[in-house]
Order: C-alpha cells, then structure tokens, then sequence
C-alpha cells in the first residue's frame, strides 16, 4: 500500500495534476486535431462551375457523383464518397462537365468530409444561384464508421430557431 500511495505521489508532482480515481489515472491529453486541421482545404483555389441559362421555371435538378474522392487533412488517407447535389435552378443550371472537373479537383485535396459538403454546397450557390439547393456526402466508412453529411441553402438563420 505504501509503494501505490509514493507512486501515486510521484505521479502528481511529474504531471501537476491529480488523477481522477486511484485506479483510473488521468493522463494529460494533448489535442489531436488542430485549427490547420479544421480549415484544412478551404483556402483552396477552387476551379470555377460553368452554367447555362435555364429555360424553364419550376423543376428540380439532381446531380450524382459516386465516385468522389477527397484526402483526410489529418491522416492523408483518402476518403471515398457519394455526392448529391440536388437543386431548384433560377436563371442558371450547372454545366455538368464543369462541374466534373470542379468535384474531381478534390481529388487529392486535404479536407474535412464535413467541409467538402459546405464548400460544394458555397460553389454551387456561388455559381447557379439556385431558388435552392442540398449537397448530400455519403461517406465510406474507414475504422468501421461511415459519415453522412447534408447541408442546405438557404442556411438556417444563426442563433437558431425561436
């Protein structure tokens, strides 16, 4: 008992800081993901989505890439998904081959899933200027969890619904 209680003492004086329980000794935790991280791929220079004028009013347009590929800012792993675009054009519709080139630009890119899903849906807005718009990424899973991220414009208010 007197070798768990110096131990225990030694520990406190090493690492500043006592642990939780006697059994369950906390150790400092470094944080594992970082700000770089977070914004990783956004600053990127994104190719530009050409658009053609629309010529009808009222229909919906849904757009599937289920090959897209994109890299783990954090692990350089790349990441495998399905991306839906689906949107109510305006005046403009999206030309596809453009669109192609600007999914696949992604291709080797150091970016959040999460943040692949609202800087396609920041382009799409940008560029056709939808009546609306959801960009949906589907993605594989890698460590036994898959991620599913939707997002649409226009984006809610900020503070939330009241």
């Amino acid at each position: 008992m007197r070798v768990a209680a110096f131990l225990y003492q030694c520990f406190v004086q090493l690492e500043g800081a006592a642990p939780r329980t006697r059994y369950n000794i906390a150790m400092p935790k470094s944080r594992r993901y970082t700000d770089e991280h977070a914004s990783a791929g956004l600053d990127h220079a994104f190719p530009e989505i050409e658009t053609w004028p629309n010529q009808f009013p009222g229909y919906e347009i849904v757009i599937d890439d289920p090959e897209f590929t994109s890299v783990c800012p954090k692990t350089g792993l790349p990441d495998f998904g399905k991306i839906e675009i689906r949107y109510v054009p305006d005046r403009l519709c999206l030309e596809l081959k453009s669109l192609k080139e600007y999914l696949q630009s992604y291709r080797n890119l150091g970016i959040f899933q999460e943040n692949v899903v609202n800087q396609v849906l920041n382009d799409v807005v940008k560029w056709a200027k939808p009546v609306w718009a959801e960009v949906k990424g589907d993605f594989r899973p890698r460590g036994g969890i898959s991620t599913i991220v939707i997002s649409r414009w226009p984006r809610p208010k900020k503070g939330g619904a009241k």
